[in-house]
């Protein structure tokens, strides 16, 4: 009997968590995985769950139905023309498990009410395992104060209050969930909230999914390194539109993104590259986005060059195939007994949690290694 694994989406009704509900039920009619890696013949006989068997649910601050945000994805060019015709059924079994926040007194309760959220989502489908993904708005840098699980607990029941992203991760550990961010948020960054993730015995991953400007970045960077082939700058311009574009508007929500772009340049490169990242919100881009890089190197005996790229894509759609992938992995960790963190996922983010690797091949070979080491 094929297992059934739930995916608790954070930010579910988002143009990333929409797309990706969407895509699954699409591939389940018979459409092409583009973009899904798990679905290539390295990870075939790994006993990865297969998509068709993924069941959707989460949390969302709105109630606009999915069905709406289809629509509005369809008109946008992200989902193909009568795709919301096709999979409505899909679509309103998903809606059936999606929850807006609850209101709590504190964050221990809200935590509390959270976890019981995916508690009855897991025994309402009756489900294996159930694996809870961050792809909620961007959050502000945030320095969390606390280094004690003791002292945590004491602070949530305080009115002493932890980013979103923190308290969804708790939710999700709770509920006996394996929690996966998507995003450059706080969330399992603090020490804290790792050591809660190991008392309850939960693997996490993460952080800042890499879809676009950065996973070239990936790729060419080792290229200079392994020519030796001096690099002096790297500048990026980023032009964003859509609800992604409109939150990084706010330079503090920026600033998350930023410092996870650069950081896995400096680990490639060295920290003396010049240049900068910069993330401009232009409404009309819509859910596309583009992305300008500019290099400066030099050759042999200091002749000076410069290779220039642009990236253009839709983020959801960039986006979406990750999702499912990392669905499918973090479930395979569940199955595995996996406790703390993940880095093997690390192929998948700019920031990868307890990892300073950031070559694309070097990381997909980890990634391989671990799915085929049972």
């Amino acid at each position: 009997m094929r297992p059934r694994v739930g995916v608790w989406l954070f930010g579910a009704r988002g143009s990333v968590a929409t797309t990706t509900v969407a895509g699954a039920a699409a591939l389940a009619h018979g459409a092409p995985p583009a973009g899904v890696v798990t679905a290539g013949p390295a990870f075939s006989g790994a006993g990865l769950v297969p998509i068709e068997s993924l069941v959707f649910g989460g949390h969302d601050v709105t109630d606009t139905p999915l069905s709406k945000q289809v629509e509005r994805l369809v008109a946008g060019g992200v989902l193909p023309p009568g795709l919301d015709g096709l999979i409505a059924a899909e679509l309103a079994a998903a809606e059936r498990n999606l929850v807006v926040l609850p209101v709590a007194a504190d964050q221990a309760e809200l935590i509390s009410r959270m976890a019981e959220d995916l508690r009855a989502f897991r025994l309402r489908n009756d489900l294996d395992h159930v694996v809870a993904i961050n792809v909620a708005s961007t959050e502000p840098p945030y320095e969390v104060p606390y280094d004690d699980l003791a002292v945590l607990r004491e602070a949530l029941r305080s009115g002493n209050p932890l980013p979103g992203s923190c308290v969804a991760a708790l939710a999700a550990f709770e509920a006996g969930a394996s929690f996966v961010d998507f995003t450059p948020s706080t969330s399992i960054r603090p020490q804290v909230i790792r050591d809660w993730a190991v008392e309850r015995g939960m693997p996490f991953g993460g952080q800042d999914a890499k879809t676009g400007e950065t996973l070239v970045k990936s790729v060419l960077a080792p290229m200079f390194t392994a020519r030796a082939l001096p690099v002096h700058a790297w500048s990026g311009t980023n032009l964003l539109g859509g609800g992604d574009g409109a939150t990084l508007a706010d330079p503090r929500a920026a600033e998350s993104k930023n410092v996870s772009k650069e950081r896995g340049l400096a680990d490639m490169l060295g920290s003396d590259v010049a240049g900068q990242v910069h993330i401009d919100y232009v409404d009309p881009l819509g859910d596309w986005k583009t992305a300008w890089d500019h290099i400066l190197f030099s050759g042999f005996l200091g002749v000076r060059m410069t290779l220039q790229f642009t990236w253009q894509g839709c983020d959801s759609a960039l986006a979406a195939p990750l999702v499912l992938d990392l669905a499918r992995l973090s479930a395979l960790a569940l199955e595995r007994s996996h406790v703390g963190a993940m880095p093997f996922l690390g192929f998948y983010f700019k920031d990868p949690i307890n990892s300073t690797e950031h070559s694309l091949t070097t990381q997909y070979d980890a990634l391989v290694r671990w799915v085929q080491s049972c």
